[in-house]
């Protein structure tokens, strides 16, 4: 396939505002991100929103409202809304995006894990809000909870409206747990993965394990699409070995605040521009939206609720 999709992941829950000065945090700030993204080549902006005084992550559907009414009237880039949310956010808000706005396509994590962030605390010599260090601090005793329960609800929901899921593989065990709601019928083919590598409770981000990711997609579940995403400075290396692999790529602020070593990204577009470049230097190009809605068997603008 010549053709690639290269997603950008705007804001996250991850960093904080502390972190870097670029991080958006205003529904303004996200609007102007999933533009510039588009200009740079995405096909695919991935979605989540902030409380805009403080930058803490929520699941505010009127700000998701917002987000997803404004881009829509700038451009065509899909949206990708997180059922993630932030940690420790209640399941039951996780999803609401999905019958509430009928999205193209939205995340859904494919399984627990320790989702750690208590060790990058240090590394923030003063925070802005009161609220940035604790929430990393707490992730030293956090479950990300998405159980075979929560999981089923959310596809039913998401099916019901028409949305693709893009499920999250944070570890080998994840892609069981996909073949098994596969085999039961609770899953729909054709699959959209995304590798997501680096994470302090989830697979380490190497290039043995992304063949491993990969092969045992391929023994378990066959017809499948795949993206890889990777944490800080694994980033742009394990982006470019899943273009290698045949595979799609998601870049952003959410998953690495760098452009290179040492320089902070103003924006994701400068990291999917960095993206892209190499991947044209390998004879890939870049997806429209419209040819990733193909890729992927989007439902399309016409049919979102925003």
């Amino acid at each position: 396939m010549e053709k690639r999709i290269f997603t950008a992941a705007l804001t996250g829950a991850i960093h904080t505002p502390s972190m870097s000065p670029y991080l958006p945090v205003t529904p303004g700030q996200l609007i102007d991100e999933a533009v510039r993204v588009r200009e740079a080549g995405a096909a695919v902006a991935h979605i989540h929103v902030r409380e805009p005084q403080t930058g803490v992550p929520n699941a505010d559907q009127d700000i998701y409202r917002e987000i997803a009414e404004q881009v829509k009237k700038r451009c065509d880039v899909i949206l990708c809304f997180t059922t993630g949310g932030k940690l420790g956010e209640p399941v039951e808000n996780r999803v609401r995006v999905a019958s509430n706005l009928k999205p193209e396509m939205t995340s859904l994590n494919a399984g627990s894990l320790n989702f750690a962030l208590f060790h990058i605390k240090d590394q923030v010599k003063e925070y802005k809000f009161p609220w940035e260090k604790p929430y990393l601090e707490m992730t030293e005793d956090f479950i990300f909870p998405n159980t075979f329960k929560t999981m089923r609800q959310y596809l039913e929901i998401i099916y019901a409206n028409g949305v693709k899921p893009e499920f999250e593989v944070y570890d080998v065990g994840m892609l069981n747990n996909i073949a098994f709601l596969l085999r039961n019928g609770t899953i729909r083919k054709p699959v959209y993965l995304q590798f997501v590598m680096g994470i302090l409770g989830g697979i380490p981000a190497t290039f043995q394990n992304l063949i491993f990711l990969l092969d045992t997609a391929n023994r378990q579940i066959g017809d499948f699409q795949f993206s890889v995403c990777a944490a800080g400075r694994h980033q742009i290396p394990l982006c470019t070995g899943s273009l290698l692999m045949g595979g799609h790529a998601r870049v952003g602020l959410e998953d690495s605040l760098y452009v290179e070593k040492g320089v902070l990204a103003r924006s994701s577009a400068e990291q999917v521009g960095k993206i892209i470049r190499i991947a044209r230097e390998l004879g890939i190009q870049p997806a429209t939206p419209d040819e990733a809605r193909g890729i992927l068997g989007l439902k399309g603008l016409s049919e979102v609720n925003f």
